[in-house]
């Protein structure tokens, strides 16, 4: 039962393989199961490329059998196809295109596994990636907010330098007129006296105008500092809506590429290994001697042919017969008087029909 369901694989046509050997009919069987095999690992290796697309387990199944069973078509259309020939090297060249095919199928077969065998170094670079571009990212929005966050920060520095220079413009006047009543400075004269008094007005309006823009510009400071605090939460919000961008960076393409970082040996070996198993029926038919079931082909082909062309060459015959009897027929008909004057005599009702036609259709127009 196994080996007929792998009979009915390999493409071979089952009344002709049915009688042949055993032998013969295990060699065609094992390429059944080789083609049967490729066309699962196909689509195994498509239904987890299609997970990494859709997330989807069902519909990864599904799609994934529909290349399977494309992959199994192809291979079966292959292998049937090559036939035996006397010289190799027309064997070989019935075949380049097959195997160019195969490399393409085994191109896309292997990826996929490759993506699942390295999966762990794959998320490890794409990790790395990730946080690389999370960083990057990190630094682009910071440009956008960082200019305005600069130019508000350097006006409140402004405003506290203005307080903390009228600071020390009042703290000035106020060791003047501590330094003239001690009389240390000025007239030096201990007491308070006209010019202390004139000195300590100086401080007074000097620490009311402090005392006044201190107020005024702590409102601004607050009100700067507040733009700077919302910049900064946009800057935040933007970092946090950008982010799951970079966390789902991990598609089939993005796997792809890490891939394509990590050493190439391995990935070279597999992508050998699935090519030796796609042209492995190919390279069994080349390699195997013409056998019992290679010249029953033959011989079938051949009967066939011989059958088309007697068929063919009966029926131009029995055309090339019809046409020259038809002629002589026609030709003896010539020469028949009843013929001639039958044809004469529907030859003249057609021409009266004609005439009272016209003359009805002249009375009409009048």
């Amino acid at each position: 039962m196994l080996k007929r369901f792998f009979l009915l694989y390999s493409g071979a046509d089952l009344q002709i393989i049915n009688k042949c050997s055993n032998a013969e009919q295990n060699k065609y069987a094992g390429i059944g199961a080789t083609v049967f095999f490729t066309a699962l690992m196909a689509a195994i290796a498509s239904s987890y490329a299609l997970y990494t697309i859709f997330d989807n387990i069902f519909t990864s199944i599904f799609f994934g059998i529909i290349w399977g069973l494309l992959i199994f078509n192809l291979d079966r259309f292959i292998v049937s196809t090559i036939k035996k020939r006397e010289k190799k090297s027309l064997e070989f060249l019935q075949v380049i295109p097959r195997l160019i095919l195969a490399f393409i199928i085994a191109v896309v077969i292997s990826k996929p596994l490759e993506l699942k065998i390295f999966e762990k170094e794959i998320n490890q670079v794409l990790l790395t990636e990730k946080n690389q571009m999370t960083l990057d990212n990190k630094n682009q929005i910071a440009q956008q907010f960082t200019p305005e966050i600069a130019k508000i920060q350097e006006e409140i520095d402004g405003l506290k330098t203005e307080i903390a220079d009228k600071e020390k413009e009042t703290n000035t006047l106020y060791e003047t007129y501590i330094a003239e009543a001690e009389g240390r400075k000025g007239t030096k004269r201990i007491g308070k006296g006209p010019v202390y008094k004139e000195k300590r007005e100086k401080h007074d309006a000097s620490l009311a105008a402090l005392t006044k823009l201190r107020e005024i510009n702590s409102e601004k400071i607050a009100n700067k500092e507040a733009a700077i605090a919302n910049l900064i939460e946009q800057q935040k919000q933007a970092e946090v809506t950008t982010q799951p961008i970079i966390s789902n960076f991990d598609g089939l393409m993005a796997r792809i590429n890490a891939l394509n970082k990590l050493p190439w040996l391995p990935s070279f070996f597999i992508f050998l290994l699935f090519l030796a198993i796609e042209t492995a029926p190919i390279f069994t038919k080349l390699i195997s001697a013409k056998g019992e079931y290679d010249y029953r082909m033959e011989n079938h082909e051949s009967e066939v042919t011989v059958w088309i062309k007697q068929q063919v060459d009966q029926r131009e015959k029995v055309a090339e017969t019809d046409i020259d009897l038809n002629s002589r027929v026609y030709e003896d008909l010539k020469t028949e008087e009843e013929l001639y004057n039958y044809k004469q005599k529907l030859a003249q009702e057609l021409i009266k029909l004609q005439g009272d036609t016209f003359l009805s259709n002249q009375k009409r127009l009048l």
